[in-house]
């Protein structure tokens, strides 16, 4: 049985993170994943790329919506290996915070904080306010917990922005024990 990794996006930008991370998870033989869009990951979707929601609901292999507030990764005893949010929003991030789960994609990282699962938090914002960095900080505190900022690298010396946004999504599921294929790690000078 394949591990189960929930894929939530919410409306920052970075959608070609998202879309990379579906495709990485797509080529391990260990995972499945359930992605989880919002309305405005959708619409940016669609602002920053050519991809239509419907490509990248292919590369999933399972969708549910963020309206479907009974679906297995709203309770605790449907097994994941974790969760990533990519990319997400400040607003994501106060929900998470305060535990707002008014939704499925809230409820599912809600869950996973509550289960001690690994949940990554592609925080997409700059600057960043007071409010966002005491959220980022109090959220990093919590067991399993990982904020991890899409920040752009150089040691792997990209030569595209295709290569930086891979090296930055195999950054993203390597808490999972996701090993991307071209993953270039820092070796030492």
């Amino acid at each position: 049985m394949k591990k189960r990794i929930i894929v939530g996006a919410t409306g920052a930008s970075g959608q070609p993170l998202l879309i990379k991370c579906l495709e990485i998870i797509r080529e391990s033989e260990e995972f499945e994943s359930y992605l989880i869009m919002t309305e405005s990951a959708r619409l940016t979707l669609e602002s920053e790329t050519t991809w239509k929601v419907e490509e990248v609901e292919a590369l999933a292999d399972h969708v549910l919506q963020p309206v479907e507030i009974g679906a297995g990764p709203a309770s605790g005893s449907f097994r994941t290996a974790g969760m990533v949010i990519v990319p997400c929003s400040m607003k994501t991030i106060a929900g998470i915070h305060s535990g707002y789960a008014e939704n499925l994609l809230l409820r599912a990282a809600d869950v996973t904080i509550k289960e001690q699962r690994p949940l990554v938090l592609a925080a997409r914002e700059a600057p960043l306010s007071p409010i966002h960095l005491r959220n980022l900080q109090e959220l990093s505190m919590m067991p399993g917990v990982r904020i991890i900022p899409p920040m752009m690298t150089f040691y792997h010396c990209p030569e595209s922005i295709d290569e930086m946004v891979y090296h930055l999504a195999a950054k993203l599921l390597e808490p999972f024990g996701i090993e991307a294929k071209e993953y270039r790690r820092w070796t030492g000078l």
